[in-house]
């Protein structure tokens, strides 16, 4: 487990102190609590996908490897 150490205004320790006697929780569970919170909202960025890529079946099993399906294609 990590320990850390923050610094806080006023008025963020107040809050703190706040949560801590209207939740009955410790300062640690009450941060643990709002990291989570705060990470949840800010989702990582995921890997840019195409929409259906692997959603379709043209029944025709050799289409992307068979050269012969692809004559005049584009034209």
């Amino acid at each position: 487990m990590r320990s850390v150490q923050a610094r806080l205004d006023e008025a963020t320790e107040r809050e703190l102190d706040r949560l801590v006697r209207q939740l009955g929780w410790s300062s640690s569970r009450v941060v643990r609590e709002a990291i989570r919170v705060l990470a949840a909202s800010h989702p990582r960025p995921g890997r840019k996908r195409i929409m259906g890529l692997g959603q379709f079946d043209s029944g025709i099993p050799d289409l992307g490897s068979n050269k012969a399906h692809l004559e005049g294609f584009g034209r």
